[in-house]
């Protein structure tokens, strides 16, 4: 349910907050005020498009927001918990544009899509309106209508099938693809086999190509290294007159002296520290040099693996890491495959499996919806003739010649009606004029209510083109609806205002040389007033006021 709705620069409203009640609430004023924009405001709360022509003339942003009950549908429960909604008391949604053409959806604080916000709207609001009327005049659409009257076994059987028909069709389209690139596939698959071998021969470990690279330097420099080493130990052994020898012998000088002099003692410290740092690496060399071999054969081994390396790169990659992400990828591609010799005939077969599976879901569904038509126009007839078409005949039916698979089964669906006696039934897109569709869709909205559990309920003009007692008769079906869910409407006719709980006046003015909406809760004299206006026209008459008293006495009686 509706709570709360408030909107700044939005069209011709700066600032408006109104709150909602319970039961029905009626939404009057002259053409032109204002009352549709409303619509248009709840109407983008729930999803629909919107872009920055919406702006107030000279605003630079546009914030719409509706306070919601927290949905109770189950499906609504599982949303939520999906995109990460923690349940509250009340649904916020806020919607932004600005005049850059920035689009900000949010719900309880959280941004998200506009895809999102359309799955969500599906739960807070329905807007019965011009959109509808075309709903009903556009053939394609009757099956939707018609599955929307099933019970939840059907739904759930429904889902079931489009489960099995996804599965059916990606299997076709695996299939198909086989048989059609079926060389190209085997070529591939082999290609990418020869691959997979080449590069797990290889054996490839990410940084060993960095230490064959080390290793290949010291193989081919080994005389050079031997050469440095020999020289170097023989610059520190007591052959050269720099020798470590030199040293300890200029170290034991000079610590008979270092007693006399604090910079002696100094020089004494420095050459006793590079004496023994001169220890050991002579030390140092000399083990090295005993270590040192060369190995002829490890080199070729080194050179050969640097080389296989170097092939697999030229390859498949510009390094050992990216080599081995292309083994991952074509790993994953050839585990994953569906073709291996001889499997095409397994898959064609699983294939015709599968699809008697699929056409046995769907003549089920079929069946069910042969049961739901023939409830469903009983109802409607029912409601017809409660809202003045005594005479009317409703047809669900079904087109013969479609055995065509869609995700909604093979059924074609078409309404069909008759509102005179001994006139043939034909397509409702032929014969009904505005004030039937209204009718129509007023029934069909009766009947669908009670089942989608949608706690509010927009009729924007849906009383358009009758009158009399067939406008009673339609005041009386809306607040019959009003009755298990919130209805706003918006109206012209005062049998229709009469009988809602609540009215809201709607008009516009001009302030500052700007065109502004205003939107006011009538009292209930007020309401005798309006309904008396919507009764005469611009001329209020002591007539038409008791009129519209009686209305209001009769409609809360």
């Amino acid at each position: 349910m509706l709570l709360e709705l408030s909107i700044q620069n939005f069209a011709i409203i700066s600032n408006l907050h109104l709150s909602f009640h319970e039961g029905m609430t009626a939404l009057t004023g002259e053409t032109g005020a204002g009352k549709s924009i409303i619509i248009d405001a709840m109407g983008l709360l729930a999803g629909g498009r919107g872009s920055s022509d919406y702006l107030r003339q000279g605003a630079d942003k546009c914030r719409l927001e509706g306070i919601f009950e927290w949905p109770l549908q189950p499906e609504f429960h599982l949303l939520a918990e999906e995109l990460g909604i923690d349940e509250e008391e009340v649904l916020i949604v806020q919607r932004d544009f600005t005049q850059s053409g920035k689009n900000l959806c949010r719900v309880n604080g959280r941004t998200v899509t506009l895809s999102v916000l359309r799955q969500i709207g599906l739960f807070l609001v329905d807007i019965q309106g011009q959109n509808e009327h075309q709903e009903l005049l556009q053939p394609e659409k009757h099956l939707s209508l018609l599955d929307g009257f099933g019970d939840e076994q059907f739904k759930t059987e429904l889902a079931v099938y489009r489960g099995a028909y996804q599965s059916y069709r990606a299997l076709e389209n695996q299939v198909r693809t086989i048989q059609e690139n079926e060389q190209l596939y085997v070529q591939r698959m082999d290609m990418l086999q020869f691959q997979q071998e080449e590069i797990a021969q290889a054996a490839l470990v990410e940084d060993e190509e960095a230490q064959l690279v080390d290793e290949r330097e010291k193989l081919i420099n080994y005389q050079k290294i031997v050469d440095a080493l020999s020289q170097s130990y023989a610059a520190l052994s007591a052959e050269e007159a720099n020798s470590v020898d030199g040293v300890s012998l200029a170290l034991t000088e000079v610590q008979g002296i270092a007693h006399l002099d604090p910079a002696y003692e100094k020089i004494s410290e420095t050459i006793q520290s590079a004496y023994y740092l001169l220890q050991d690496a002579a030390a140092d060399i000399s083990r090295q040099a005993d270590n040192l071999e060369l190995d002829e054969g490890r080199l070729e081994e080194v050179l050969s693996r640097l080389e296989t390396i170097r092939q697999l790169k030229r390859k498949y990659g510009e390094s050992i890491p990216v080599i081995l992400a292309y083994y991952d990828s074509i790993s994953k591609e050839i585990s994953e495959s569906a073709y291996t010799e001889g499997q095409l005939e397994q898959l064609e077969a699983e294939l015709a499996q599968k699809a008697d599976e699929v056409w046995q879901l769907a003549e089920e569904l079929h069946v069910k919806r042969r049961e739901a038509a023939h409830r469903l126009e009983k109802e409607i007839v029912q409601e017809l003739k409660e809202l003045y078409m005594e005479h009317a005949q409703f047809d669900v039916r079904f087109a013969n010649n479609s055995k065509q698979l869609t995700a909604n089964g093979f059924d074609v669906v078409e309404f069909y009606l008759t509102t005179n006696p001994g006139e043939g039934l034909k397509p409702l897109v032929r014969v009904a004029s505005g004030g039937e569709l209204s009718r129509i869709l007023l029934a069909l909205k009766s009947i669908f209510s009670r089942k989608q559990g949608i706690t509010s309920i927009v009729f924007d003009e849906v009383d358009t083109g009758v009158s009399g007692r067939v406008a009673q008769a339609i005041a009386e079906k809306i607040a019959k609806i009003a009755a298990h869910s919130q209805v706003l409407c918006i109206t012209h006719l005062p049998q229709v205002a009469a009988v809602a709980d609540n009215q809201y006046f709607i008009e516009k003015s001009i302030q500052d040389g700007r065109t502004e909406t205003h939107v006011r809760k009538l009292a209930q004299q007020e309401r005798v007033t309006e309904i008396a206006r919507m009764l005469s026209g611009a001329e209020i008459t002591d007539l038409t006021v008791e009129h519209a008293r009686e209305l209001l006495s009769q409609a809360h009686q």
